[in-house]
């Protein structure tokens, strides 16, 4: 059994081995199918048959010293430490061939199932030559791999025989959040914001640190215009002020069974990790210090605050991999431990599913109790499955009662949404394409207004 399971993976494009070729069973058939029609028509002996076979096998074993040796070819994988989940990569895998004879191959990379590629790979090696084959490939699932292996078949040019081979290529594979979103803020945050229909708004006026002074232009507010300089330079003078640096932000993300709800692209947990690096991006270039908490039934990560734009990179090893799990969130559990971690005031963003939030009634406590020291703000994802069933048209007494019950669940959001908001406890919900922007939109907002 042993035996026959090792030449089935051979079969599998796995393990060494030496395969026929579809030429030469194309061969043998039709030297088969002549040597019986000659046997028939003639007085040829049929025990000539299994002899003529036998040489003809016997020629073929020639192909296979026309065809290079294991041990002369080598290969060379070109991949990146990191893909960004959802991303289109180009990876190139280099044959040399020290032989001087040619032959034609096909490759299959050993990628993890979940991996999108397009395989096998076919290509021709020339003798004491070289080649390059590449392929595009898409991660769609985050996470830490190990692609080990390269599964090759090459053959001669005539083609009878095909050899097979395995080569051990180790590579170490991240697949993090996509940060498409991320590097457009870092590249040009107004017109990131712009973009998604928001503006940098001026901070409010006396408020903030002082940055420059600046000369006077139509709009600007009068009460800045510094008077002294204006008298020293005969021209109309104006301060200019920037938000506060140095401010506290902690990100919560929630990673309960409710982020695991499937949207456009991806879950919730995947939106939310791309909005939390933004808005982390976004705090840390502004020269804030950053903290981020991943919890679901139990705390999973916890990033102690930190300011530079190198801790993003601490930030993103640390969530890029955290999963959702089939658990109710643990709010005071994350509450809790956030009061004995957050020694300065600080804003607290949470990343959440809103609708569960609002049930959850023993948060309202310790929240209540946080929000003595800190400003806390929970952003979601709208739910546009209930938005749309509160839009439909009546057809039939289903559709009224399934729109019934979406209204119902609409107005409980925003009756509870209300409640918590008068006692200082903001949430916003955004549509999934917008999320990253609502949220650096209203940590824009509070650093500008100076409520932190």
């Amino acid at each position: 059994m042993k035996s026959l399971k090792n030449l089935w993976e051979r079969l599998l494009f796995r393990d060494r081995g030496i395969l026929p070729g579809k030429r030469l069973l194309v061969l043998f058939l039709i030297f088969s199918f002549g040597a019986v029609v000659l046997a028939a028509l003639s007085s040829v002996s049929w025990t000539w048959l299994p002899v003529m076979n036998g040489l003809l096998f016997l020629i073929s074993l020639l192909d296979l010293w026309l065809s290079p040796k294991r041990k002369e070819l080598s290969f060379k994988r070109e991949l990146p430490d990191e893909l960004e989940r959802d991303m289109t990569y180009s990876i190139q895998i280099e044959v040399v061939n020290a032989s001087d004879k040619s032959c034609d191959l096909r490759l299959i990379d050993g990628l993890p199932q979940s991996f999108r590629a397009p395989f096998p790979l076919t290509g021709t090696v020339k003798a004491r030559g070289n080649s390059v084959l590449s392929y595009q490939v898409q991660a769609p699932v985050r996470g830490q791999y190990e692609v080990d292996k390269l599964f090759i078949r090459y053959k001669s040019n005539f083609g009878l025989w095909t050899k097979q081979l395995t080569v051990q290529m180790e590579h170490h594979v991240k697949v993090i959040p996509d940060l498409t979103e991320t590097k457009q803020y870092l590249n040009s945050p107004q017109q990131f914001l712009l973009y998604e229909g928001s503006k940098i708004r001026k901070q409010r006026a006396e408020t903030g640190e002082f940055a420059q002074i600046r000369n006077y232009v139509v709009g600007d507010d009068p009460r800045k215009i510094n008077w002294r300089q204006t008298a020293k330079l005969q021209e109309i003078m104006t301060n200019e002020y920037e938000p506060e640096h140095g401010k506290y932000v902690t990100i919560l993300i929630d990673c309960s069974r409710m982020m695991g709800a499937e949207l456009k692209k991806g879950n919730r947990l995947e939106k939310a990790l791309e909005a939390a690096l933004t808005t982390a991006a976004a705090a840390l270039k502004n020269g804030d210090y950053v903290a981020v908490l991943a919890f679901s039934k139990e705390i999973q990560r916890f990033v102690p605050p930190a300011k530079g734009m190198n801790h993003l990179q601490q930030i993103l090893q640390a969530i890029y991999n955290v999963k959702v799990e089939a658990t109710e969130a643990n709010y005071s559990a994350a509450i809790n431990y956030l009061s004995t971690v957050l020694k300065k005031r600080s804003l607290i963003l949470l990343f959440s599913d809103v609708h569960s939030f609002l049930h959850e009634e023993s948060a309202l406590h310790h929240l209540r109790r946080l929000r003595q020291r800190h400003l806390f703000m929970m952003i979601g994802i709208e739910d546009e499955e209930l938005l749309a069933r509160t839009k439909q048209a009546l057809d039939n007494t289903k559709t009224a009662m399934v729109k019934s019950i979406a209204q119902q669940q609409l107005h409980f959001k925003k009756r509870e949404k209300a409640n918590w908001e008068k006692q200082g406890l903001s949430m916003i919900e955004a549509n999934e394409e917008h999320l990253a922007t609502a949220a650096v939109s209203q940590y824009i907002r509070i650093m500008n207004e100076g409520l932190l």
